[in-house]
């Protein structure tokens, strides 16, 4: 396994348009596949928390479903208010079948 990589499931947990919330050292993480690339953000909304798996998916876009703050997929930037920070990124791998990540 990759150094500093942590595996979070395999592939085909990971359906195409699906957001799913994973666990990795203790911190939520989201994984989300937008036309079969997989990206992962920390799950809690930096606005008051909301739960970022249970939001919309647009495009390369998340919606969360408590206030609709939208987070760019690919680097975790606020791309719609009410959110003002941004969500930690981190670093998909895949091996064979095994999804890796580690924050950037």
């Amino acid at each position: 396994m990759s150094e500093g990589y942590v595996k979070v499931g395999q592939v085909a947990d990971f359906p195409n348009g699906s957001l799913k919330k994973v666990t990795m050292a203790g911190e939520e993480v989201l994984v989300a596949n937008v036309g079969g690339e997989l990206y992962a953000i920390t799950n809690k909304c930096t606005h008051r928390g909301g739960p970022l798996n249970e939001g919309e998916l647009e495009g390369s876009i998340v919606i969360c479903p408590w206030h609709g703050g939208r987070f760019d997929l690919t680097n975790g930037k606020v791309v719609g208010p009410p959110p003002m920070r941004d969500e930690a990124s981190f670093s998909v791998r895949i091996e064979g079948a095994e999804v890796l990540l580690k924050k950037k």
